[in-house]
């Protein structure tokens, strides 16, 4: 019976090492990507901080959320908060949260997948989708997020549709559902593709 030769320690030539190798270009590319997942967190608890002042009555605060949610001319010149005000803060937040998420699976899922294992097989904080992670499920998952947060806009503009024209309304509208097609279409088009035996 032929036995089949093992290729795990041979050494691979000259150009294709190189090739190889040049995967590791990347590794600045996700080094880039938590320093904007820091810039995120920092943006973050400046906008909670302005809430948190200005429900105890900071008027710099209080303008501060105002501008950051879009608010203009009368209805900036309120003396308090509104519930509106606050959810739309809120989902500005939200919004953060679901980018920073956006950022993990991309820095994770892309360095993972592109660049080298991480060998978190039984570590407790393996994220359970990183196990079959690949490019189509990456590619699944980051469309879906997307959609998550294109979403938190829209409810976004919903909420303070008296201040935008309808030409944004619809135009941001339209987009969403763009983002809703092409991830169905990216979907379909996963479920098509011939799968090996590791993907089932």
């Amino acid at each position: 019976m032929a036995q089949i030769p093992d290729h795990s320690n041979s050494k691979l030539r000259p150009l294709p090492n190189l090739i190889f190798m040049s995967r590791w270009l990347q590794l600045p590319l996700y080094l880039g990507l938590i320093l904007a997942q820091a810039v995120y967190v920092f943006h973050f608890w400046v906008e909670l901080a302005h809430l948190i002042e200005a429900a105890f009555g900071s008027q710099t605060a209080l303008q501060a959320v105002f501008s950051a949610v879009g608010v203009s001319g009368d209805a900036a010149k309120g003396t308090k908060l509104t519930e509106t005000t606050i959810m739309l803060v809120v989902l500005g937040l939200i919004d953060v949260v679901m980018i920073s998420n956006l950022l993990i699976m991309v820095i994770v899922g892309g360095y993972e997948t592109f660049v080298s294992r991480m060998n978190l097989e039984g570590h407790p904080d393996q994220p359970e989708w990183l196990s079959h992670v690949n490019a189509s499920v990456l590619k699944v998952k980051l469309a879906t997020a997307i959609i998550g947060i294109s979403s938190i806009h829209l409810l976004k503009t919903f909420i303070n549709a008296d201040a935008l024209s309808d030409r944004v309304l619809i135009a941001q509208t339209v987009i969403h559902c763009a983002f809703l097609l092409s991830a169905m279409a990216i979907a379909v088009t996963d479920r098509l593709l011939p799968r090996g035996p590791a993907d089932h």
